[in-house]
Order: C-alpha cells, then structure tokens, then sequence
C-alpha cells in the first residue's frame, strides 16, 4: 500500500473544508498539508447546490457557534470577495408577516438580530413593504440591508488556488474507508493508498457521521437526515415581480426558513426552497434513493420522533414537491401575483442536517475534538456564509 506523510490531513473540499486548509496554511506555512476529496472536483455537493446567499446571523441564538461565526464569517466572506474579485451583491432582504399570528414571530426575529450585534435593521408597515417591494403581500417586515448574494464556487475555487500557492496538496476521486488513531499519530486509508498524519479534521457534510463513526464508534450520537431542497426560477419577463430578497417569517412548527424568493448572482429570481426528505444523501431528485442511506435513516431512532414531531408539516412539504401548483400557492403568500406559468424548473441542494437519538434536529454547528481528531458533524446552513470564520476557529483548536 502506497503511504504518504503529512502533518494535517482533511476530508472534504467544500467551502468548510477549505477554509480550514487556507488558514493552516497562512497560520503555518511550512504545515504539511493535504485535502482528500471524495468527487472529481471541489464544491460539488451543500458548496456548491445552495442558494448563494450571505446570510446576516438575524435568525440564531445569541452566543452560538452559529451566531458568532456568521456574523464573523459575514465580514470576513465580503473581504475576502472584494479583494479577490468574487461577484457579490449586498442587495438586502425583507422578512415578511403576512398574518396576524406572524408578528410575535417577526418581532422575536427583530430583537434576536439586534442582541447579535447588527445594525440598520428596520420594521416596516404595509406601506412601507410596497415602496421596497411592490409586489409583496404582507402586513409588516423587517428589513436587513446586511444580506447579499455571492458566488461560492467562486470562492471555493479562489480558496483552493491559494491553498494550492502557498503548497498545499489536494487529492480528488480519493475516498476514506478506515482510520486508526494510534494516539501520537492517525492512519488514513483511503481508496487510492494510505496517509500517516498528526492531526485530522473531516469535513465531510453529507457523510459526517459516516466519517466521524470511523474513529468515535458507537460513541457517535449524531446521524445525518438528508433533506433536498428544490427550486423553481421565475420566468426572465416576470423577475420584475422581486427586487430584493423576500422571506417569510419561519413556520414555528418546521425547523426551516420556507420558500422564499431569492436574486441569483448571475442573474434572475430563484423561489424555494422546500425540504423534503431524502431517500439518498447525494439524490438531487425525487426518484433518486440509495438502499444504505434510506435504510440508516429508517434504523435511526430520531428519525421516527421527528416524524412524530414534523410529519404533518413533512407531508405538505412532499405534496409541493410533486404538485407545482401547491408550489406555486406557497409562493403566493408573499407575492400574490405568482402565477405557475411563471416558474420553471430550477435546481436543487441536499441538505445534512444532524439529529440525536431523541429526535432533535440540531440547531448549532456541532465540532468535536478528540485530542488530534476534530469532526465537524453538523454544519447546514449558515455553513457557507461562515465558512471563514468556522475555518480559522478551527485552524485555531487544531494548532492549540
């Protein structure tokens, strides 16, 4: 078996997993190191399938690793796309209420974004929603000049090019099936040979369980649920319907933000998305299913709470997944002029979203460092916008 040494390994070249290369790198630049990459090329999964927006850190709970990294990681992606000539656009966004019942919720997302530290936010009145967005339904909002859009290949591609400069190495189509932690050092063996490290971090998005199970065993208490993410596009003659970016205010009864409207950074209106359970962890499509990955999550016993929890709200999720129309009448909430003809198919994303035994989606990024071996098992979104500011935090614990 062909080894190589090296003094920190990495698996996964997302955004996240870059991250942490480029600051090892700029923080240690005689630091052997090298990302291990499972596809044929970077960002090709969560990366690279998200909706390219830089999200301001209004939603998460104050004091989290969510919180404190978006908002760090915010400041930092805007440097970072400035000096590198990233496309970005901080064009803003409106949450919207669009009933009565919305308002404590939309007030509760308010003084959430002013304790995490942003500035600018603003209530708006009906009249008010119309002069931003006149084509939006809603009896109040908030707006946050904050958010933007951004090209995050883009900023996958640049991260890894610098990576490379500063001599780091990068090895694709090169998948971990095993690791033995021998204490001072770790042994990774791979589908292409062996590497002998002092330290590694897995990144590993939709397979961080996976990962993470190969050195924690049992002792791993997180599974991964995927749940894909589709989108519609408006129609070029109807993308004058939205001119910023437009939320609605979160369904306290499902764990995601719901379909929204979203300006892409290349151009037009992207609507969605929704989040519909997953049958395989890398399936982009409704009929796409993987026997291992349904089975795992049939097998785990938060599954089976979630569904007690969120079954209702899931099916109506599914239902929009495979009737346009019920699409199209979610999305009339906040723009009622909407019509289906309007919207096309667009894409789609997997989320990895992590849940415990007690069937807990969890809420925060989840990093567990044991000694020399860090596993960031939860990372859904805000992960891209954070990437930065996760990739030197954890650059940080590692080198510490």
């Amino acid at each position: 078996m062909n080894t190589q040494k090296f003094d920190t390994v990495i698996i996964g070249a997302g955004l996240v997993g870059l991250s942490v290369a480029y600051h090892l790198k700029i923080k240690e630049p005689k630091r052997k190191v090298l990302v291990i990459e499972k596809e044929i090329d970077i960002a090709l999964h969560q990366s690279g399938h998200n909706s390219g927006v830089m999200h301001s850190g209004i939603y998460y709970k104050p004091g989290s690793l969510k919180a404190s990294n978006c908002i760090a990681g915010y400041h930092a992606l805007l440097k970072f796309a400035r000096e590198n000539d990233i496309p970005h656009d901080v064009c803003g966004k409106i949450i919207v209420a669009v009933s009565q019942n919305e308002i404590v919720g939309l007030n509760n997302i308010y003084e959430r974004g002013l304790k995490n530290g942003l500035t600018g936010l603003k209530k708006l009145s009906k009249d008010e929603i119309k002069e931003i967005e006149p084509h939006c339904n809603g009896i109040a909002a908030i707006a946050v000049p904050q958010t933007g859009i951004i090209d995050y290949p883009k900023v996958a591609r640049v991260l890894l090019d610098k990576f490379k400069t500063l001599g780091g190495c990068i090895s694709f189509g090169d998948e971990v099936v095993k690791i033995r932690d021998c204490n001072a050092e770790v042994a990774v063996e791979t589908t292409k040979g062996q590497y002998i490290t002092t330290s590694i971090i897995s990144c590993a998005g939709l397979f961080s369980d996976r990962v993470s199970k190969l050195t924690e065993g049992n002792n791993n208490s997180l599974s991964i649920i995927p749940f894909r993410g589709e989108y519609y596009k408006l129609r070029k003659e109807k993308a004058h319907l939205v001119k910023h970016l437009v939320y609605p205010v979160p369904d306290p009864n499902f764990p995601f933000l719901g379909v929204h409207f979203t300006r892409m950074i290349s151009g037009g209106i992207e609507a969605g998305p929704n989040a519909v359970l997953a049958f395989k962890r890398e399936g982009y499509k409704f009929t796409d299913y993987n026997v291992k990955d349904l089975g795992e999550i049939l097998s785990w016993p938060g599954f089976w709470k979630i569904v007690g929890k969120y079954g209702k709200t899931g099916m109506g999720e599914i239902y929009r997944s495979l009737s346009k129309s019920a699409f199209t009448r979610a999305l009339q909430r906040l723009i009622p002029e909407i019509k289906e003809a309007d919207l096309v198919a667009g894409g789609a994303g997997v989320r990895a979203q992590a849940c415990d035994r007690k069937g807990n989606l969890i809420d925060d990024f989840d990093i567990l460092q044991r000694r020399n071996i860090i596993h960031v098992r939860n990372a859904p979104s805000p992960a891209a916008t954070s990437s930065l500011s996760i990739g030197k935090f954890i650059c940080d614990k590692i080198l510490n």
